[in-house]
């Protein structure tokens, strides 16, 4: 075998061997984040556009070898604090490094395979949001205790009450899309869960696992805890579905979204009045100075959810 030969083969098993080593990636997915990494001088970059750039490069030419590459965020003050821990100068690249392996273990992931940056990156800030919440209610559950009256563990029982609420409610909206919002005063901020539910096979909706798991746990520290809190829904429904509530053929004015509400009360979903609805939505959270309500909504009550049979109130 002549040396180009040999040359040629290690370059090909170097190729081959290359596709098949995952890479990771931490990006500074906001101005701040980027702002708060220039302070180490060390950080080669001057503006957050261009880094989102040769971020992109970077992830591109790594797809175009076949490499499989997870995308985390990269979040100064946990990097900050890791560095701390670990006893590692925070400006340096390779704790950096370090941290990104980190980031991408425990932290929200995504896999990238070819996206424009722009979009994968909302994706992966509602990853991290949704894994935040999970961990800041099972904390909460976890502190919840036992029953002083019955022993019962409030958590198992808040959890099964939490998914039976969310089966009944499902049911009780029908078809449609629905885009479901849980907030529970738990802490500053708020703890918040989002959930989408579309229309699948048969009369089932689909739902994405991660967000139902996430969503039933804060419910749950909601309904263990006896915080205030409640859910809102959004129901969307096509006017070209025969099987909606109102079939419209494709000359009339499309369906109306319906927006719906429930308070925790008594360890329990209360569903809201209309006008009751129609205030939560219809007023800033921030100032509670009233908004304008939004063009091609109605307002409408809650549904009635039956408590299990064993629903105590702990």
């Amino acid at each position: 075998m002549t040396s180009a030969s040999r040359h040629t083969n290690r370059s090909t098993a170097h190729r081959t061997l290359r596709r098949e080593v995952p890479s990771t990636a931490a990006v500074l997915a906001d101005e701040q984040d980027f702002t708060a990494m220039r302070r180490y001088r060390t950080f080669p970059f001057d503006d957050h556009a261009g880094y989102l750039q040769q971020m992109e490069t970077l992830l591109r030419a790594l797809a175009a070898q076949g490499v499989l590459t997870t995308l985390s965020l990269f979040d100064p003050a946990a990097f900050e604090q890791y560095c701390a821990e670990q006893d590692l100068d925070p400006d340096r690249p390779d704790s950096r490094s370090r941290y990104t392996a980190e980031a991408a273990r425990t932290g929200a992931r995504v896999m990238y395979e070819g996206e424009p940056l722009k979009q994968l990156l909302p994706l992966l800030v509602e990853e991290a949001d949704r894994q935040s919440a999970w961990n800041h209610a099972a904390a909460l559950l976890a502190r919840a205790g036992s029953c002083d009256d019955c022993g019962a563990d409030l958590a198992h029982s808040a959890f099964a009450r939490a998914t039976r609420a969310l089966q009944q409610l499902l049911t009780s909206l029908g078809g449609g899309t629905h885009h479901l919002v849980c907030s529970i005063a738990a802490g500053e901020p708020s703890l918040l869960a989002v959930l989408r539910a579309t229309d699948g096979a048969g009369d089932r909706l689909r739902l994405a696992e991660s967000e139902t798991l996430v969503f039933c746990t804060v419910l749950a520290a909601g309904l263990a805890l006896r915080t205030p809190g409640g859910i809102v829904s959004r129901t969307t429904t096509d006017p070209t579905d025969p099987a909606g509530p109102a079939h419209h053929s494709a000359t009339t004015e499309p369906l109306r979204d319906t927006v719906r509400g429930w308070s925790l009360r008594d360890s329990w979903l209360r569903p809201l009045t209309a006008a009751e609805v129609f205030t939560a939505y219809c007023t800033d959270a921030d100032s509670g100075e009233p908004i304008p309500p939004e063009p091609g909504v109605d307002y409408a009550p809650g549904l009635p959810l039956e408590p299990p049979p064993d629903a105590h109130d702990h």
